[in-house]
């Protein structure tokens, strides 16, 4: 076992929920190493051709990664390990949400405007996405020049946003991505709407966390009413030109808005998850043409958190 791979207990956590094989009796090659094969390009930024030849051929490990990001396997299998987490009470839903950018390498440039819509080799109709593994149906939203690919150009050059919401064990909850210059407020209830923790019995999944915490650039009125709506305590300080605008107003400004100082000193969860997530080098600078592949890349790093946290 190399440095990175998975070890034994983590892919028995895993093997029970990858798919079997392929739709007309085809075989996929052996899992565990397809799969540290992607772990070690996640981690490490090499390019696919580069991957040592102890994984197999690189066109075979490329191809597992892309498919599994299109037909949402990877996201199945983060689902399922947090499941299993919340089943075990190990899951803190005290969560923190913010955002990072992400550098965007000159190779992420260049996607044609409308990618190819056609089913993979083999594949057949009504497949099932994140099982059968031979179709590539369920890609996600993507192909409209640079904004459909989630890139834009900020203060940091051509980057790529992730926005992310973490429990309070620096863990990912959930996560989008915008490009680069879009900002923090509107995305807000995007990413709280992608919590969904499945139970392990009977029940709908989770998506209401306990108490959220976030900074300033989340203290819009739309934030706090939508938070409000959904019965969501949440910790968000105020600007310095609201709380000035509200005493402009007089008794129509409206109550001051409740803060826990003590308490949002628990927000930094979400910026060491944010460091434990841009400890895998392809994470932190974005190689992939696609949106939906660079998703992957990212719901992979997010599962071997989960795993070993």
């Amino acid at each position: 076992m190399g440095r990175g791979d998975l070890t034994n207990a983590e892919w028995d956590r895993l093997e029970s929920f990858l798919p079997r094989g392929g739709t007309r009796g085809g075989r996929w090659s052996d899992h565990r190493r397809v799969i540290n094969g992607v772990l070690y390009r996640v981690r490490t930024g090499v390019q696919w051709r580069d991957l040592p030849e102890r994984f197999g051929p690189w066109e075979t490990v490329y191809k597992r990664h892309r498919r599994w990001s299109a037909d949402g396997t990877w996201k199945m299998l983060l689902s399922r390990i947090q499941a299993a987490e919340d089943a075990a009470g190990r899951i803190d839903w005290d969560v923190s949400v913010d955002s990072t950018a992400v550098r965007a390498h000159q190779h992420a440039a260049g996607a044609r405007r409308t990618p190819p819509r056609g089913s993979s080799k083999g594949a057949r109709p009504g497949d099932e996405p994140g099982r059968s593994g031979a179709s590539e149906t369920g890609r996600p939203a993507g192909g409209g020049g640079q904004v459909g690919e989630c890139l834009g150009r900020s203060r940091g050059g051509f980057t790529t946003k992730i926005h992310l919401v973490a429990d309070g064990r620096c863990r990912l909850l959930a996560f989008i991505l915008t490009p680069g210059h879009h900002g923090d407020g509107p995305q807000l209830e995007p990413v709280l709407e992608q919590i969904s923790v499945p139970r392990t019995g009977v029940g709908r999944p989770r998506t209401r966390p306990d108490h959220v915490l976030a900074d300033k650039a989340y203290t819009s009125r739309e934030n706090r009413r939508y938070l409000r709506r959904r019965g969501i305590r949440h910790t968000i300080p105020e600007r310095l030109d609201q709380q000035q605008h509200r005493r402009r107003r007089g008794s129509r400004g409206g109550r001051p808005t409740g803060f826990d100082s003590e308490r949002y000193k628990k927000r930094n969860t979400v910026e060491r998850a944010i460091n434990r997530l841009k400890g895998f080098r392809a994470v932190a600078t974005r190689y992939e043409k696609r949106a939906y592949i660079y998703l992957g890349t990212i719901t992979l790093a997010a599962l071997a958190i989960w795993l070993r946290t």
